[in-house]
C-alpha cells in the first residue's frame, strides 16, 4: 500500500487561509481608511458649505442692519417732527385763543371807568391787572367777563387802593381768569359771530 503524505498540503492550505485572511483584512484597512477619507472630505464641503452660508446670512444682516438703523434713524426723525408739529398746533392754537381774548377784550372793558394794564396768560388761565375807579366798576367787569363765555370762572386776586398823580386814589385790582378750551372758544365765538 502506498502512503501518501498529506502534511505539506495542509501545510500549504493553512499558509494559504492566513495569507487570504491577511490579504481580507489589510484590504479592509485600506477599504476602511479610503471611506474614511471620502466621509472627511464630504464633510470637508459641508463644513465650507455652511461656512459659505453663514458668510452669506452674515453679509445679509449687515445689510439689514444698516437699513434697520436707517429706519429707525428716519423714525426718531419722524418723532421729533411730530413733536415739534404738536408744539406749532398749540402755538397756533394759543394765538387763535389770545387773538379772540384780545379782540373780545375792548367789548367788555368799562369805558372810561377803568384801564387795563397788563395781562398774563399761564396754564391756570388769563391774569388780568388794570385800575377802576370803584368797586362796582371792577364787579361789574368781572360779570361782563363771565357772561362773555370766553372764562369759565373769574376770581378776584386783589384790589387795593392806590395814589397816582395829583394825590388821585383810584382802586387797582388783579383779576385770575380761568380760561375756555381753544375749540370750546372759536366755536362759541364763531356762533356768536353768525349772530350778528
Amino acid at each position: 500500500m502506498i502512503k501518501i503524505n498529506l502534511l505539506p498540503f495542509r501545510i500549504a492550505r493553512k499558509k494559504e487561509n492566513i495569507r487570504r485572511q491577511i490579504s481580507i483584512f489589510f484590504l479592509l484597512i485600506l477599504l476602511s481608511l479610503v471611506f474614511m477619507f471620502w466621509y472627511v472630505q464630504l464633510l470637508d464641503k459641508q463644513i465650507m458649505l455652511v461656512k459659505n452660508q453663514t458668510e452669506q446670512v452674515n453679509q445679509q444682516i449687515s445689510i439689514y442692519k444698516e437699513k434697520a438703523d436707517r429706519v429707525t434713524q428716519i423714525k426718531n426723525n419722524l418723532k421729533v417732527l411730530d413733536e415739534k408739529l404738536e408744539i406749532v398746533f398749540s402755538l397756533k392754537k394759543e394765538k387763535e385763543k389770545h387773538f379772540i381774548l384780545f379782540k373780545s377784550m375792548p367789548d367788555l372793558v368799562i369805558p372810561e371807568r377803568m384801564w387795563l394794564e397788563s395781562f398774563k396768560t399761564d396754564t391756570a388761565g388769563l391774569t388780568i391787572k388794570g385800575i377802576a375807579f370803584d368797586n362796582p366798576t371792577i364787579a361789574e367787569f368781572m360779570e361782563k367777563l363771565e357772561k362773555s363765555m370766553l372764562f369759565s370762572k373769574v376770581d378776584l386776586k386783589t384790589a387795593k387802593m392806590k395814589i397816582f398823580k395829583d394825590d388821585v386814589m383810584l382802586k387797582s385790582f388783579e383779576l385770575l381768569c380761568q380760561t375756555q378750551k381753544s375749540q370750546d372758544v372759536v366755536k362759541k365765538e364763531d356762533l356768536k359771530q353768525g349772530k350778528k
